[in-house]
């Protein structure tokens, strides 16, 4: 599959089924303090002036807690749907259309980063370009948050909503997803799994990685 590909198939996923996913997910946060608290270590690791972005921002509920903690946070999703979904949500904050891939950012542009689940649809063989993107914008020294489902059985969605559209959910194991990060010259500086919660519907471990960019010297 081309980058076209995958990021059209993502895309369109998401546009459809939109308001559906943001209905489920709803001030789902509310309900997962462990995710919060993993939020709140990320706004205090964030040590510069500059902007922080939420990159794969969906319809903005994290996007919205990392404001509520103070950050000058704007969110990145590649669907528009889910940016109209976070726009009517939050009207107060910053989303714009774009791919995480090719960010229309300038390099150092950035305090903080942060991917919350939004790594899952990317291909294996483009995470070193993911992650080397991700490393490009962020300043000397601002924090990487990477979350996501670990494991190794993926998960595909079919006609989730009866929408008539399809996507695989990528499970990744935390120790390749960090060896990942260094070699994109991230300094890793914790890594966090959870079992999953049945109250939640998971049926795989989260994963949450706290990386850095090195400062200048370092």
């Amino acid at each position: 599959m081309t980058e076209a590909d995958f990021l059209a198939t993502t895309r369109t996923f998401y546009d459809a089924v939109a308001e559906d996913y943001a209905t489920l997910f709803r001030d789902a946060l509310a309900r997962m303090p462990l995710e919060r608290a993993m939020l709140g270590l990320f706004a205090e690791l964030v040590d510069g002036d500059g902007p922080v972005a939420d990159l794969g921002c969906g319809p903005g509920e994290a996007t919205a807690v990392l404001a509520s903690l103070g950050l000058p946070v704007f969110g990145v999703d590649l669907s528009e749907s889910m940016l109209a979904i976070a726009r009517r949500e939050h009207p107060g904050l910053r989303f714009e259309q774009g791919s995480m891939l090719e960010l229309d950012l300038p390099d150092g542009a950035l305090s903080g980063a942060m991917s919350f689940y939004s790594s899952i649809h990317t291909p294996l063989e483009r995470l070193p370009d993911l992650f080397a993107e991700f490393h490009r914008v962020l300043e000397p020294g601002a924090p990487l948050l990477v979350a996501f489902q670990a494991g190794e059985e993926h998960r595909h969605h079919d006609r989730p909503w009866g929408r008539p559209v399809a996507l695989t959910f990528l499970r990744r194991r935390p120790q390749d997803m960090a060896e990942l990060l260094t070699a994109a010259g991230f300094v890793l500086v914790s890594r966090t799994v959870r079992e999953p919660d049945p109250a939640l519907d998971e049926t795989s471990p989260q994963a949450f990685l706290f990386a850095r960019k090195p400062a200048d010297g370092a």
